[in-house]
């Protein structure tokens, strides 16, 4: 078999995203979707889902209406929003894996973004397991207290000006991630504390509702160095799930031997005999590999393959939680 299949998936308003399938090896344990981060193309994780595949999972990745593969000819004036990414591309990618693969337990891997999502999405129900890294979406007082003024005047000063001037946000030339449509840029650079508010007031209701009908457990993975997702912006973002049972991972440079490890550095290549192996644990048999600090070695060794590090580690897994939010 190849280790990937171009595909095209369809969204319920006509949009048409690209996107990869990797085969699993051998026997399929079950489909994992992955969810980039805003601005960052779905070929960045493609060597994790080859990893995945590997160990015996259907992957997809997909790039998000105006990002990589699907980006419009014309970005400028295209109207795509950040909401859209969770309520069309994220629910149609789950609807395209779940015909596909309809007999398989659904789990998704978010990165920052991209762990928000399936609150978005009327098919988020049907999830099995999310696995999240860093998720939150971006309120700029959950930021680092450190990096907070200078992330401040970049992604909600900076970014709305070159946004107003060039008609979307062109951060692939300033260096800044890919280039954004505006519509994305201005949620991001004008997201208010409560998520909700920044759509209209009869919207919000089945909004919340949405994020209330997703029960699929949920293993949120904090970096202590990271400056955005933060230990109040994950927080932030896990209260809407209220319905869903949700762990907590705390891990630090010093877990890898590393000095910093940052927002975007897990899904490097150079974790694959760490982190990589640790979300094993997680994705095959529902179990935190990392349940205390200092354990990102211990579960990394491991992977969750060997059934009596499993159950010791369930043994320490923090229990059900869940509350509204804030």
């Amino acid at each position: 078999m190849p280790d990937e299949e171009a595909v095209r998936i369809p969204c319920a308003d006509g949009v048409r995203l690209g996107g990869h399938v990797w085969p699993a090896r051998g026997p399929s344990r079950g489909v994992v979707v992955v969810n980039a981060a805003t601005g960052v193309l779905a070929r960045y994780y493609h060597r994790y889902a080859r990893f995945l595949a590997a160990q015996g999972f259907d992957v997809l990745t997909y790039d998000y209406r105006g990002i990589g593969a699907s980006r419009p000819t014309r970005l400028r004036g295209c109207g795509y929003r950040w909401h859209e990414w969770g309520t069309l591309d994220f629910d149609a990618a789950l609807r395209f894996m779940r015909q596909a693969r309809p007999d398989l337990p659904l789990q998704v891997v978010g990165h920052s973004i991209g762990g928000f999502l399936p609150g978005l999405a009327a098919s988020a129900p049907a999830i099995h397991r999310i696995l999240t890294v860093g998720a939150q979406y971006a309120y700029w007082r959950d930021y680092a207290p450190a990096q907070r003024p200078s992330l401040f005047l970049k992604w909600h000063v900076a970014m709305p000006v070159v946004t107003a001037v060039c008609g979307y946000f062109p951060g692939r030339r300033l260096g800044w991630l890919e280039d954004l449509p505006a519509g994305v840029a201005n949620e991001w650079s004008f997201r208010r504390a409560r998520m909700e508010h920044n759509l209209p007031p009869p919207q919000r209701a089945a909004l919340l509702a949405r994020f209330a009908a997703v029960t699929a457990p949920i293993l949120a993975v904090i970096v202590r160095d990271d400056p955005l997702g933060t230990e109040p912006a994950i927080r932030r973002g896990l209260r809407y799930y209220r319905n869903a049972p949700h762990q907590e991972a705390m891990l630090t440079p010093s877990d890898f031997g590393l000095p910093a490890i940052g927002h975007f550095a897990l899904f490097h290549a150079r974790f694959e005999d760490s982190f990589w192996k640790g979300t094993l644990a997680w994705l095959q048999q529902g179990v935190n590999p990392w349940p205390a600090p200092g354990m990102a070695e211990a579960g990394a060794v491991e992977g969750g393959n060997d059934s009596d590090r499993t159950a010791r580690l369930a043994s320490h897994a923090p229990g059900r939680s869940g509350s509204a939010p804030a």
